[in-house]
This record gives structure tokens, C-alpha cells and sequence, in this order.
């Protein structure tokens, strides 16, 4: 085991005493990179939550009632849609929120590609088959664009179907 200097004290019979965790040595230690790398992480997925606050809210503005955010598939390879809405007529809304800060690589509609689309459909089709008669669907996508006191919001109902 390492420790540091300061986990290393001397007993009262002269012998030496290990306090506090064991230190890695600098070999080992994790890279300032790494850290970076974590906060940056961090920042976005917080970015992201905001997001879909900003869009669930708006659509709530506009007449559709929340279901469920953030549905998972259950087990693995599945997929996720960010929130389940209710709209005025009882369509089932699938919403797809994506934020993007600025415009490179072509904003935030670029991203949802046809591989996305997919992982979504399927999250739906299993989110469906609770239903003993499945009500109509749809699938929205909110771009966030933009931060702060510059955010653009556009919402793109019916923005790809169950056949993409």
C-alpha cells in the first residue's frame, strides 16, 4: 500500500503509524485530463436536463400533458425517450429533446440520426405494448439551441415516423 507523507505519523514507542486512505502513487494517479474530461461531462448532461425542462414546459404551455420523462427500456441495447406527452386529442406523444450551444456540425437537428430515430421507435413500440388498445403516436422532436438569455426553442411535431 502507498501513503502519503502526511498518512505516515510516528507512534509514542517510536514506531510508525498509517492514518487516512492509501494514496496512489504518480504513476497511477489519474491525469488532470481525466478530470476534465468528468466536469465536462457533468456540464453537459446538466445542460441537457435543462433542456428538457425548457422543452416540457413549453409543451405543457401548449396544451400537452406529461406522462413520464425519461422512459428506459428495460435490460440492454434498448433506448430511451426523453418525455411521453398526452396531447388534447389523446395522441401519444414521443418527444425527443436535443440541445445543442451553438451551430457546428449542423446544431441540434443534425443529431438525431436515422440510427436514433430506430432506438427511439423501439423504445416506443415496447412503451406501447402496456396498452391493451394502443392509442394513436406520434413523434416530436424539440431543438434547444443556444444558452442562456440566447436559447431558441423549436418544436417539430410529427418530425419522423414509425417506418424511418
Amino acid at each position: 500500500m502507498w501513503f502519503s507523507r502526511k498518512q505516515v505519523e510516528k507512534d509514542g514507542n517510536g514506531g510508525v503509524v498509517r492514518t487516512g486512505t492509501p494514496a496512489l502513487p504518480e504513476e497511477l494517479a489519474p491525469a488532470p485530463a481525466a478530470a476534465t474530461k468528468v466536469a465536462k461531462k457533468t456540464t453537459t448532461k446538466r445542460r441537457g436536463d435543462v433542456a428538457e425542462a425548457v422543452a416540457r414546459q413549453h409543451l405543457i404551455r401548449h396544451g400537452l400533458a406529461l406522462v413520464e420523462n425519461n422512459y428506459r427500456t428495460p435490460g440492454r441495447g434498448g433506448g430511451e425517450i426523453d418525455l411521453v406527452m398526452r396531447d388534447r386529442d389523446g395522441t401519444l406523444v414521443f418527444v425527443e429533446v436535443r440541445q445543442r450551444s451553438g451551430e457546428t456540425h449542423g446544431g441540434a437537428g443534425a443529431s438525431i440520426s436515422p440510427a436514433k430515430q430506430r432506438r427511439i421507435i423501439f423504445a416506443a413500440q415496447l412503451y406501447i405494448m402496456k396498452f391493451a388498445s394502443p392509442p394513436p403516436c406520434r413523434f416530436d422532436v424539440v431543438l434547444v439551441q443556444g444558452e442562456g438569455a440566447g436559447v431558441r426553442l423549436e418544436w417539430l411535431k410529427a418530425a419522423f415516423d414509425a417506418s424511418a
